[in-house]
């Protein structure tokens, strides 16, 4: 709100020095800048839509970082491969409890925020994330990615998980 303020205010003093004092015609002849009100209301609309074009929020679902969404069998191999990676549950600690994938951690979805959790120090460490149904996972995939993971690939919830659980 402060911004548009400053627009306005900048653009008023636009508007009346510059169009209506220096280049206008403060004598009457042009209708246009002959009015001390009408240049300063053109010059606060001029500042206003100024700072609304150069300070529009970016979109984050067009502008975000992305990660990869992959099958639960490719999900399967790549655990299985040997290479070190991060299977990151991002359910509540109870769906947590009661069964999840061997030698998974958990991040509530909930809890991952603005700062990077302590359990994920590596940016460029593969991790895969899943969740109860696929939802939460892709959140927090994304929320992942924005942060800066930049190996982060989704596989879904365990609801549709066919191999071994504890």
């Amino acid at each position: 709100m402060i911004k548009y303020f400053i627009g306005a205010l900048l653009g008023g003093i636009y508007g009346y020095f510059i169009k209506y004092k220096l280049i206008g015609c403060s004598t009457g002849g042009c209708p246009m800048t002959s009015n001390p009100y009408i240049t300063t209301f053109y010059g606060i609309m001029i500042g206003v839509i100024i700072v609304g074009i150069f300070t529009t929020p970016k979109n984050k679902d067009t502008e975000s970082a992305s990660f990869k969404h992959i099958s639960q069998k490719e999900a399967k191999e790549r655990m299985d491969s040997g290479d070190e990676i991060i299977i990151l549950d991002v359910r509540t600690k109870e769906e947590y409890d009661e069964k999840h994938i061997p030698n998974s951690i958990l991040i509530p979805n909930e809890s991952i925020l603005d700062e990077r959790p302590e359990l994920l120090p590596d940016l460029d460490a593969e991790i895969l994330v899943y969740c109860r149904s696929g939802q939460r996972s892709k959140q927090a995939a994304k929320k992942l990615a924005n942060m800066g993971y930049t190996n982060t690939y989704e596989f879904g919830g365990i609801l549709d998980w066919q191999y071994e659980t504890e």
